[in-house]
């Protein structure tokens, strides 16, 4: 990938993701939404990895959007290539089919924070900051800060966030739900590895059954989630088995409602 802007690691049957431009604080590019697109692509497809953790690398888990990525563009520019098609990168990080832990090992801000609400849990180092910055600058959240954090979080704390500026520490935080630990400086990563590998030790199927059962409740890709569950259902039974045999031997189909 570009520059390694985005590291993907394996450790046992544990994708490690980090976020690796520290000297920009891992503030996001459309070359790193790109490179963590592939990295999603690449988690899908490998049976072996049954749970993922993402971290930054530095400092900072990440500042967001890196402002001069996206300063200079048009609003069309705008709108399609950097807010549509991180949306696309946050909706697919979200509904990764292994539990997602994210090790946020310093601040998350903007699109940091809106990365950090696509895993599945949040563990915070006690100096980690938390916030929505970008109506100081004139902008909106952009990668589903006012309807994913909403939905996860609950709105008031968004409210303070978004509207008033509001910083929130690692303790504030879990108080409020928004990170589920809070562990001391140095500590995230590890304490994200030793979750994973609790999860990846659980039966995978159930794991990943229990996921899209969650993100449906949730309202987190329902029908995408309904219509997998129903499709695994489906792909289980006898009458499936009958319908590729007579499909294949030009006969009509037998059904008999079996399993």
């Amino acid at each position: 990938m570009s520059e390694a802007r985005i590291t993907v690691e394996k450790q046992d049957a544990i994708a490690v993701i980090r976020l690796a431009r520290p000297e920009r604080l891992n503030a996001l590019d459309l070359e790193m939404l790109r490179a963590l697109d592939e990295t999603c692509a690449a988690i899908e497809t490998d049976s072996a990895i049954r749970a993922a953790v993402i971290t930054g690398e530095g400092k900072a888990f990440s500042a967001g959007g890196d402002i001069k990525a996206w300063a200079g563009m048009g609003a069309g520019e705008f709108g399609h290539q950097w807010v549509r098609f991180g949306h696309r990168v946050f909706e697919r990080l979200a509904g990764l089919r292994v539990p997602l832990i994210a090790a946020l090992n310093g601040h998350a801000l903007g699109g940091g924070l809106e990365i950090a609400a696509c895993a599945d849990l949040r563990i915070a180092e006690t100096q980690a900051k938390i916030g929505l910055p970008e109506t100081s600058l004139g902008m909106v959240p952009g990668w589903s800060g006012t309807q994913r954090l909403v939905r996860r979080f609950g709105i008031q704390p968004v409210r303070r966030m978004a509207l008033c500026g509001e910083m929130l520490s690692a303790n504030e935080a879990v108080q409020l739900g928004i990170v589920d630990r809070v562990v001391g400086t140095g500590e995230a990563f590890a304490a994200a590895i030793a979750q994973a590998q609790a999860i990846a030790a659980r039966g995978p199927t159930a794991t990943e059954t229990v996921k899209l059962m969650l993100a449906a409740a949730e309202g987190e890709g329902a029908p995408a989630a309904v219509e997998a569950l129903g499709s695994i259902l489906a792909a289980k039974t006898a009458d499936l088995r009958e319908g590729v045999s007579a499909f294949g031997e030009k006969r009509a189909a037998q059904f008999q409602g079996g399993w």
